[in-house]
């Protein structure tokens, strides 16, 4: 037997009329208003950012052998990359880039007519990556970039080094303590010119991904909302949950 979570205070909420409801809805709804300029405005701001020419020449392991950055643009000029955390020889991807990843399949039917395509990529090998694919029966292209300096470079793997001499750099400042985060979640923003210069124009960690995760906006319309006491820590590997949904 499932037994779902509880918010305390729920069952005590206000009731009021449905006149004093409309009152109160409008007057949120002129702060849901307030929230959603303001998400145009960062919006408007990121894509303002200065960008840096990529330099190195990046190679990756995926299901066509080798291939350098440009060719997983695939033709277009926008690339979107999920940093997916799946070390060498991990048995499971991370389950929060795993609820991340959810969604991609679906997203991809779109983004691909919009001039971006969407690749993860971590650094465990291409079988520890087509193994995992295999079991969450994803179709999105995820490819492998070890023996590589890209996650080092985007700030998403570190070394143990790197960890024991405290320098861990993650989301634009230093962990106080970085035991255990030898991978880090996060994403990033390519483009490439007509000329076929690739430029990084943005990332993001941590939280801001949770934007992309259709699941948590739904959440959070919810009476209930996300009712987690940690980030996620309610989130299981989609063929992990205890009860299973089937399309009627």
């Amino acid at each position: 037997m499932v037994t779902y979570p509880t918010s305390e205070g729920l069952e005590n909420h206000t009731i009021v009329s449905r006149e004093r409801w409309l009152v109160a809805r409008r007057k949120l709804l002129e702060k849901e208003k307030e929230l959603t300029r303001l998400r145009d405005e960062m919006s408007a701001r990121r894509r303002e950012l200065p960008w840096v020419r990529v330099e190195k020449n990046y190679v990756f392991q995926g299901p066509d052998g080798q291939e350098a950055l440009a060719e997983l643009f695939d033709g277009r000029s926008q690339l979107f990359v999920q940093h997916f955390m799946l070390g060498p020889d991990w048995e499971e991807g991370c389950v929060g880039c795993s609820f991340l990843a959810d969604h991609h399949d679906t997203a991809n039917l779109h983004l691909a007519q919009h001039d971006v395509t969407l690749v993860a990529v971590s650094r465990g090998t291409w079988w520890d990556i087509e193994r995992f694919k295999t079991r969450m029966n994803w179709k999105f292209k995820w490819v492998s970039s070890y023996g590589s300096d890209f996650n080092r470079d985007f700030l998403v793997s570190f070394t143990p080094e790197q960890i024991a001499k405290g320098e861990v750099i993650y989301n634009y400042e230093r962990l106080e303590d970085g035991t255990g985060c030898e991978e880090l979640p996060g994403f990033s923003v390519f483009y490439r010119n007509t000329a076929g210069d690739i430029f990084h124009t943005y990332s993001g960690y941590g939280r801001a991904g949770d934007i992309l995760i259709g699941a948590y906006n739904y959440l959070d319309h919810t009476p209930k909302g996300r009712n987690e006491r940690q980030n996620m820590d309610w989130v299981r590997h989609h063929d992990c949950y205890e009860l299973q949904f089937a399309a009627s």
